[in-house]
């Protein structure tokens, strides 16, 4: 991550590396969706394009309009933080797999606490989505933080204004800690929010959080070290208060049974374990079954191949937890099983 810090990559705004979609060379491949893994795919991009001369346009748009590109196949695959059920991939013909995993952070922007000083309760973080909590020293807060000066500032809720794979991680999240989020906001990639000011991508709401006074916002946790920004402690279903971290990703991650998971849908959110990161999710790619253009799709699966076999130091370097090697190989027997060219014919 600090490499990549250094380099100063990631734009302000939703980005596209590599070519936009109307200039892209013969050969490259086109992806859009999720912007959780955007400074990581970036960086795998710029690696493989050395090393093979292919490149990757990837349009940093968010989970939902990755859905719609990739079921309207105007990308070669689309990106999302938010699994598709097994029935809506057979619905839409697609197979999806997880590429790496990670986690979603509070974000604050509050005079005087610094990154990982303030704690928050699930039900405080709830609260304050719900509207309920309006001011930093509000009792539910202070109950959590002896010692620490809290101040009676408002606070302003930042979340996003587009659909979103993070929304869908963080928002399962409160559902399941949540009673009254569950029953008044539920879970999906676009929720009705009770309060608020929407910002697009990651990079908005942290561009926002770190603009606004008095703020809290959600954001995956490579944006907030990038962004340089104050994240929380949260207790998780132990009952510990835990900072993100590799350490807690992966212990949230240790936890997932992806033989289990048909179609790779598996959520880590409020996993148990005393060091185990409560807001923690995977990102997937998404392809249609049935390839209209077999050898793009190849150099698709070969990206990602590229990338399962020598990415995962980039990925930990940028705080993203790679799949495990068990893992990989089910997801390479789902490549083989699953995909196939216009004549039918397996395409591996």
């Amino acid at each position: 991550m600090k490499a990549f810090v250094a380099r100063g990559m990631m734009a302000a705004v939703a980005a596209t590396f590599t070519f936009t979609a109307a200039t892209a060379f013969a050969g490259d491949i086109t992806g859009a969706g999720a912007t959780f893994p955007y400074p990581l795919y970036a960086k795998w991009a710029s690696e493989y394009k050395k090393s093979t001369n292919v490149g990757m346009n990837y349009q940093s748009i968010g989970s939902g309009g990755g859905i719609k590109q990739i079921k309207a196949k105007t990308v070669d695959f689309g990106a999302s933080d938010k699994p598709l059920t097994p029935k809506e991939l057979d619905e839409a013909g697609l197979i999806q797999f997880p590429t790496v995993m990670g986690g979603v952070v509070p974000v604050i922007n509050v005079a005087g606490i610094a990154a990982g000083q303030l704690k928050l309760t699930p039900e405080a973080l709830a609260d304050i989505f719900l509207g309920k909590i309006t001011k930093w020293n509000d009792p539910k807060i202070a109950a959590s933080n002896t010692g620490l000066a809290l101040p009676d500032t408002a606070i302003t809720v930042v979340r996003r204004s587009d659909g979103s794979g993070t929304t869908f991680i963080f928002t399962n999240y409160l559902s399941k800690v949540s009673a009254e989020w569950k029953q008044k906001v539920g879970e999906e990639a676009s929720v009705q929010w009770p309060v608020g000011i929407g910002g697009k991508g990651n990079e908005g709401v942290a561009n926002f959080v770190k603009l606004t006074p008095g703020s809290i916002g959600y954001v995956e946790y490579a944006y907030a070290l990038q962004n340089k920004m104050n994240f929380t402690q949260l207790r998780n279903k132990d009952g510990q208060f835990v900072a993100p971290s590799e350490d807690t990703f992966k212990a949230a991650a240790s936890h997932a049974e992806w033989e289990k998971a048909p179609g790779f849908y598996e959520i880590l959110t409020n996993e148990p374990g005393k060091t185990s990161w409560p807001i923690t999710g995977a990102t997937f790619i998404l392809m249609h079954k049935n390839q209209d253009k077999a050898d793009t799709a190849k150099d698709v699966v070969k990206f990602f191949d590229w990338a399962y076999e020598q990415g995962d130091k980039t990925a930990l370097d940028m705080d993203y937890i790679p799949m495990p090697d068990n893992v990989v190989k089910l997801i390479r027997q789902s490549w083989k099983a699953n995909l196939k060219d216009a004549a039918g014919k397996p395409l591996m």
